[in-house]
């Protein structure tokens, strides 16, 4: 099960108390919101794609929008989201829950330039109810992120 393996990731960091399980449904951005009693904007959601057939995630603030111009200027490729059974083949976590922590080997992160308005923001940790709260220097350390790009709208 994934959130098994994200919360094995964060217990080696000395941060397992900090994985939340809730009651609630958090596998949308309204429903996490609601869960976590936060803005919607400041859930981290992450998008799972599929570039030159290899698997790439890309992390935003709840409320941004993926800018299809500014992502192909980026990736050089149309945007294509993974299906369902794609995203927990390929990246190992499913739709719902998936988070930029414990990833399958291969799998790419970047972070949406639309999460550096705010202190803390809440991604998934595997599953359709869980959450942590990072700090933005965490979520870069702890994604294992390759780069911070713009690819973002309606979020400004």
């Amino acid at each position: 099960m994934s959130i098994e393996k994200v919360k094995a990731y964060f217990a080696s960091r000395g941060m397992l108390e900090r994985v939340m399980e809730l009651d609630a449904s958090s596998a949308t951005v309204e429903l996490a919101a609601q869960a976590l009693g936060v803005e919607g904007s400041r859930i981290a959601k992450t998008l799972s794609f599929s570039v030159e057939g290899k698997p790439v995630l890309v992390v935003t603030a709840g409320d941004a929008r993926i800018d299809n111009a500014k992502y192909k200027a980026f990736f050089h490729a149309k945007a294509k989201m993974l299906a369902h059974e794609e995203a927990a083949q390929l990246i190992g976590h499913a739709v719902g829950g998936v988070c930029p922590f414990a990833v399958n080997e291969g799998v790419a992160v970047y972070l949406d330039e639309s999460l550096k308005r705010f202190q803390t923001v809440f991604p998934a940790c595997g599953s359709g109810n869980s959450a942590i709260e990072l700090t933005i220097p965490e979520l870069e350390e702890h994604s294992a992120c390759l780069q911070w790009v713009d690819i973002c709208k309606n979020w400004e």
